[in-house]
């Protein structure tokens, strides 16, 4: 076998193979053989049909068969062993290819199109510093975040007058018509022109309205009538509604028992220390944000400060190609850009992952994938050792379910890789911490 890479620039190259019979004859025969063994055909004992006869009938389709994956393993084992930078997939000169004479000829010659990255570097000590974001509560945020506390720990309270938002009690009746039932309104999804004919109403107080200008769709028809959705499309006309009582959600106090509910029995004692929690809880969950952004800092970073070439005009081919006529070459030049940051970003993780010497093992994804199926099912492991074997057994078959071809694994694997590079870059990179209000980050994340 004869393997030569011919280099046109820095981001093309064609890799040429030529296959003799020594090659590819010894599995040849064997493949022969063994469908000469196993080969039933009238008029012939199993196992003996003449080997002339087996040739004659299967030679060529083993032979191409053999031939395309002896040039798929070459192809790939030479790449990997040269440490080729190839993007995209080889794409073999199919005319070459066609034009093969499978009857006569026994030295196959073939020829690939190769896409490389221009060869880079990445030393950290030259890349400028990334900003880790500390978010700091301010008042405003607390107290905001305080009152949604209160409305989502509600109290239910009795109100004097009907007001937006309450939900009034009392007896609906029908003008022209027998309709009559004891129902609740629930002002939120009254219509809005209509709210005021309820608005400011007291207990013992009548109220004349149409039915169908008050609840338009039929959904809330029947909610405020208590019949079926079917039955409240009959439902029009004047109706009458006494109003019997008024409630409303009261945001709850701030006492101890709201403290309890929002932290846990005697987590705080007084409103100073809630604000603290609170404050803290913001940090917390702003925190994760702040995690994200720098991720994307330090990915940026490296793009913008790793100057790397591509084959621009054969990537393009190729992607047209690999989808089938799902994109136009608009289309394709629309989305190149991301499409080759993409491109340029794997390749410096693969770098600095090969640099690192970092890996990625099976226990790694397990693990990763443990803490997912305990979060996911609110499973506590521990010490409970029958309860971490059953999160265990779960994980595994999870990474090894054959419905979706191993995708679970490769989809995890690739998670984990990416954060140990990550995690890598930001001990090597520069990092300066800021301290940031939160809504200066939210807009921050925004311009983003």
């Amino acid at each position: 076998m004869d393997i030569t890479l011919e280099k046109a620039s820095d981001t093309n190259a064609s890799l040429k193979i030529t296959l003799t019979p020594a090659d590819y004859k010894p599995e040849v025969d064997k493949k022969l053989k063994d469908y000469g063994r196993k080969v039933q055909l009238k008029g012939f004992r199993p196992g003996h049909v003449p080997a002339s006869l087996v040739q004659k009938m299967y030679g060529k389709g083993i032979l191409v068969d053999e031939i395309n994956s002896m040039l798929s393993k070459t192809v790939s084992q030479y790449i990997r062993e040269n440490k080729l930078q190839v993007v995209g997939d080889p794409v073999p000169d199919r005319e070459q290819a066609d034009a093969i004479d499978w009857d006569s000829q026994s030295d196959f010659a073939f020829s690939y199109t190769l896409g490389l990255a221009s060869e880079f570097d990445i030393d950290f000590s030259d890349l400028p510093s990334v900003t880790q974001y500390e978010i700091q509560a301010g008042e405003a945020e607390i107290d905001s975040t305080i009152a949604d506390l209160q409305q989502r720990f509600h109290t239910h309270g009795h109100g004097e007058e009907v007001s937006d938002g309450d939900t009034i009690y009392g007896e609906l009746k029908a003008v022209d018509g027998e309709f009559s039932a004891k129902t609740a309104f629930p002002m939120n999804q009254m219509a809005d022109d209509a709210k005021g004919q309820f608005i400011g109403k007291k207990k013992g107080d009548v109220v004349t309205f149409v039915l169908e200008q008050a609840f338009p769709d039929e959904k809330s028809r029947a909610n405020a009538t208590g019949v079926k959705k079917e039955e409240a499309a009959e439902l029009t006309g004047e109706f009458t509604f006494e109003v019997d009582d008024i409630t409303r959600h009261e945001p709850a106090e701030l006492n101890q028992e709201f403290f309890d509910k929002v932290l846990g029995i005697g987590a705080v004692t007084d409103e100073e220390q809630f604000r603290v929690k609170v404050a803290e809880i913001i940090k917390g969950n702003y925190g994760r944000e702040s995690a994200q952004l720098l991720r994307l800092d330090i990915e940026k970073t490296l793009i913008d400060n790793t100057p790397i070439l591509l084959p621009d005009e054969f990537l393009k081919n190729w992607l047209l190609e690999v989808n089938e006529g799902k994109f136009t070459p608009e289309q394709i030049d629309e989305q190149y850009d991301d499409f080759t940051k993409s491109v340029k970003l794997q390749l410096i993780k693969n770098k600095i992952a090969e640099k690192a010497d970092i890996k990625v093992e099976f226990d790694d994804v397990l693990a990763v994938t443990r803490v997912m199926v305990s979060e996911q099912f609110g499973f506590m492991g521990g010490e409970d050792e029958e309860m971490n074997k059953t999160i265990d057994r779960i994980a595994r078959n999870y990474l090894t379910d054959e419905k979706n071809n191993g995708q679970n694994y490769t989809n995890t694997f690739n998670r984990v890789y990416d954060d140990k590079v990550i995690e890598y870059a930001k001990t090597q990179l520069t990092t300066v911490t800021q301290d940031i209000m939160v809504d200066e980050f939210k807009a921050l994340v925004e311009n983003r």
